[in-house]
């Protein structure tokens, strides 16, 4: 029987399901279409490091500094006592470990995923208009670190990034309108409109738009006028692909972590 995998969110404090983060929303959205059995433990921003380290995760990446870099999503599956962070690693693990389960990343499509997470990332202007407002849905612990480091990279406080009102914003938005835009004619690029990037499927980069939706929805409010412009995008385009995942939103109540 297999055991549940242990997955590592990082909590906010007062959305419904405690769950926000586009990152760790991949690897949740990847289990709950896989259907695979997991149980949530959540981790503040100051824990993460500890954390990975304790469950013998690699670092995803190097600071400026050189030291390593730690963060989330993380798993641990007691199945095969592995310990792996990083969603497009997760991903392509469940895939090999759980053949039996809905492929995410089918054969010869690692390079067009590839391609994809480096092109929509690099077409969107949504953090500098969404980090500051994320702040304010994190516990006092998470939101003290994600302040003091979102500011250390933007260098300047966060009400001063893209002020409501601003033409700065203004100009923001519309840049992220635009790489939405974008990514509609990459899903009609044959001359007939796809559902899904890999056509009729669910693949890991529909699961990706899908996270950034989420992380939208819940920090903007689904009465906001941000996100009631997401709706209509592209002739409802983005409204139509956040129902699809609306069925594989499932959170667990989860438990804290104890480092």
């Amino acid at each position: 029987m297999t055991e549940p995998i242990i997955f590592y969110d990082i909590p906010s404090k007062d959305s419904p399901s405690k769950a926000w983060s586009p990152n760790t929303w991949k690897t949740r959205f990847c289990l709950n279409v896989k259907g695979l059995p997991y149980k949530t433990v959540w981790v503040e921003y100051p824990d993460i490091a500890a954390l990975i380290q304790k469950i013998g995760a690699l670092p995803t990446d190097v600071n400026d500094d050189g030291t390593p870099y730690y963060s989330l999503p993380a798993i641990y599956d007691p199945n095969t006592r592995t310990a792996l962070a990083d969603s497009a690693a997760i991903v392509r693990y469940l895939d090999r470990t759980y053949p039996a389960t809905h492929r995410l990343v089918p054969a010869h499509t690692d390079a067009l995923h590839a391609a994809f997470g480096r092109g929509y990332s690099s077409l969107l202007t949504l953090s500098a208009i969404i980090v500051p407002q994320t702040v304010h849905l994190l516990p006092p612990r998470s939101a003290a670190y994600f302040r003091t480091t979102r500011e250390a990279y933007y260098g300047k406080t966060l009400e001063e990034v893209s002020p409501p009102g601003s033409a700065r914003r203004a100009e923001l938005w519309a840049g992220v309108d635009k790489a939405f835009a974008t990514y509609a004619t990459w899903l009609a690029a044959g001359g007939v409109e796809q559902r899904f990037f890999l056509g009729e499927d669910i693949g890991y980069a529909d699961v990706t738009i899908a996270s950034i939706l989420m992380w939208m929805r819940v920090v903007f409010g689904e009465e906001s006028k941000e996100w009631k412009d997401v709706t209509t995008w592209d002739g409802g385009r983005w409204a139509r692909h956040a129902e699809v995942f609306g069925k594989f939103e499932a959170v667990d109540v989860g438990e804290a972590a104890e480092i």
